[in-house]
């Protein structure tokens, strides 16, 4: 049975999917290149993206690439094809981080493709959520999405939240006067103009959400302590929902499949009604990250702290046009 070809229009629009992921600061550091021959598609990191003292061995740009991954794979699924995946498939080209070709045409059903319509609604949101369970039921079926790419994920509770809690303030603490961290928050982030006028990349102001007057939420001050002119301030829950993610080593292979991991939970629980963010500050000081592990078994390495919760979504952030991430060869 033959299969079709791959048309500039179809790879557009997958890669236009892909670039709806998460990153490090909405660095967004990937780039696409497709081989329309071959129905092969390339993701590459992009260096010049790279966030370098607050991510100096390019995990985060591992994981956020491999985000970007886990929405090429679901959005080729829904399309029809079968997206044939290798993670680092050349060792002597290191920006090379997978490349996936396209088969076997489908009817894309199946439980990547139900994903799809959560592709463009999934937002950060870094506004208070609600004081609301969550149900045992969808924490199961967000662990098992982690599972199914190779990760664990876990919900701490009692002392040891209080532990993740307490690490996630004290990297807060360190991140406002570590001057290389501070200066890869001057830029990623700008001013709040419109979204379709702002720059490509990066946080801007309407994103930061507001300034938190209370609660346990562990936010990161995206003003550095600046003043931001018209933002609102507001007390966070005190009832907290956060997981870990975790893998059994800590390679780069490892950094995209959590990476992957990350955005197939985040996208189920954004099916199933939640909100999410992100709880970085921790994983970007090593002594802390450590301390981040399972207190009980002291196994894994905790690649992302996310939490989860009922409550608004976050808005739309820029994106970078596709010009400047896709490369299409014959």
């Amino acid at each position: 049975m033959s299969v079709q070809p791959l048309t500039r229009e179809t790879v557009t629009a997958l890669v236009y999917d892909a670039t709806a992921a998460p990153s490090l600061h909405n660095a967004q550091p990937w780039r696409f290149r497709c081989f329309l021959g071959s129905r092969t598609l390339h993701v590459r990191s992009d260096p010049q993206r790279a966030v370098p003292h607050t991510d100096p061995h390019g995990r985060a740009l591992h994981l956020g690439c491999g985000a970007a991954l886990m929405n090429l794979r679901v959005a080729a699924v829904h399309g029809g094809w079968h997206p044939g995946t290798r993670l680092l498939p050349d060792p002597r080209d290191t920006e090379l981080l997978a490349s996936v070709q396209l088969t076997a045409l489908g009817s894309g059903k199946g439980t990547l493709g139900a994903l799809y319509p959560a592709l463009r609604t999934r937002h950060t949101s870094r506004h208070p959520f609600e004081e609301t369970e969550i149900p045992d039921a969808v924490r199961a079926a967000l662990a098992d999405a982690a599972h199914d790419e190779g990760a664990s994920l876990t919900f701490p509770t009692g002392w040891h939240l209080q532990e993740v809690l307490e690490l996630a303030q004290e990297a807060e603490a360190r991140n406002l006067t570590d001057h290389g961290i501070r200066e890869d928050l001057r830029q990623w982030t700008h001013g709040g103009v419109p979204f379709s006028d702002t720059a490509a990349a990066g946080v801007p102001e309407y994103a930061f959400g507001p300034r938190k007057l209370g609660g346990k939420a562990p936010m990161r001050d995206f003003a550095g302590g600046r003043p931001v002119p018209g933002r609102a301030a507001a007390e966070f829950e005190h009832h907290l929902h956060l997981a870990l993610l975790s893998t059994a080593r800590d390679r780069p292979e490892d950094w995209l499949r959590a990476g992957q991991a990350m955005e197939r939970v985040l996208l189920l629980a954004t099916l199933k009604g939640l909100s999410s963010s992100f709880v970085t500050q921790a994983l970007e000081w090593p002594d802390l990250r450590r301390r981040l592990r399972d207190p009980v078994t002291g196994t894994g390495y905790v690649q992302m702290v996310l939490r989860l919760g009922y409550g608004p979504t976050g808005p739309a952030t820029p994106r970078r046009p596709m010009r400047d991430v896709l490369d299409i060869e014959p």
